[in-house]
């Protein structure tokens, strides 16, 4: 099969190219999927660079890639099924996100458990539903679990313009907020188009420094010091970061560090996380996609021997949803 593959760190268009594999064969609790469209996340870039140097040593390999497919999630077709399978058959259309699993997105085929997938919504297509799983269910966990979130209560979305930004909004007005995104110009009129209540230019208007106070802020952007973030917030509210960080060394890891231990003597809730994968979740998801409550929202597509542009198109940290990668 065809995959893209990484040997060593770099830049995209150095270190990532097509080649010919073998087709991956699952074990016992995992399933065969044919890739349709895949989908490019923030993190990406990262990955494929080795920078911050602190991921390295958190699983993805000090000196080299540890997997050397990269990519998390996908939609496609089950190839084939293995006896402890009970979820699947061949010829379903499936859709989720394998990260973790060895078994990268960016190739012609994959293997993962049985609880990565749930059925693809027949109301969408393969590219949409690759747009979804890790960004939708991020917004999810971290507006619902982190955030504590309660119908009524005012919500400010900082980075609601990228993946798991135009999920946020579209999730938090689901969730019942009132919902102010924060965005550049020239996605304002797509924050509005996804149902924010207000939509904040941050090249025309600094958020921290306006009279509204926010029950709860989801941090993807992360460009903000703490102490501006918490000036947007009620006495009683709620920060959840979820961001990236710049840096060539540790990168966003003292925000996440620094935030929750303030916590203990705040009155506002600081929170960090990073999304885990979950079933649950997906299917959730998948549940309001079906019901047209959920919509993706993609700026490009690339075929997968495009793939290093994508992902070095992501890096510039300026699409506008997700980009995704045709297979």
């Amino acid at each position: 099969m065809k995959a893209i593959v990484q040997e060593r760190y770099g830049p995209p268009n150095d270190v990532l190219g097509l080649k010919d594999i073998d087709k991956p064969v699952p074990t016992d609790d995992e399933v065969l999927v044919q890739v349709h469209a895949a989908s490019a996340n923030g993190g990406d870039p990262e990955v494929v660079r080795g920078r911050p140097y602190v991921i390295r040593a958190m699983g993805f390999g000090l000196f080299k890639p540890k997997n050397k497919i990269l990519g998390d999630d996908i939609a496609g077709r089950v190839e084939a099924v293995r006896k402890n399978v009970e979820r699947f058959q061949p010829g379903d259309e499936v859709f989720g996100g394998i990260f973790g699993t060895g078994s990268g997105a960016f190739a012609e085929y994959v293997c993962a458990a049985q609880d990565r997938f749930a059925p693809k919504p027949p109301n969408i297509t393969f590219e949409q539903a690759a747009a979804v799983p890790a960004s939708a269910v991020s917004a999810l966990q971290g507006l619902r679990d982190q955030g504590q979130f309660q119908p009524g209560q005012k919500a400010l979305i900082n980075g609601a313009s990228g993946g798991v930004g135009t999920f946020a909004v579209q999730i938090a007005k689901l969730l019942g907020a009132e919902v102010t995104a924060v965005c550049s110009t020239r996605n304002v009129d797509t924050a509005g188009s996804l149902g924010a209540d207000h939509v904040i230019d941050y090249t025309r208007e600094d958020f921290t420094r306006t009279d509204q106070r926010y029950d709860l802020m989801l941090d993807i952007a992360g460009r903000r010091s703490l102490s501006d973030c918490r000036r947007v917030l009620t006495s009683r509210g709620t920060y959840v970061f979820m961001g990236g960080g710049r840096g060539r060394w540790v990168g966003a890891l003292p925000r996440y560090v620094t935030t929750p231990a303030l916590s203990p003597f705040l009155s506002q809730r600081m929170r960090a996380f990073v999304a885990t994968p979950s079933h649950e979740d997906l299917v959730y998801v998948k549940n309001l996609l079906e019901a047209g409550k959920l919509t993706p929202i993609i700026e490009r597509t690339y075929p997968l021997s495009q793939t290093p542009q994508a992902i070095s198109y992501v890096e510039e940290g300026h699409a506008q949803g997700k980009v995704v990668i045709t297979v």
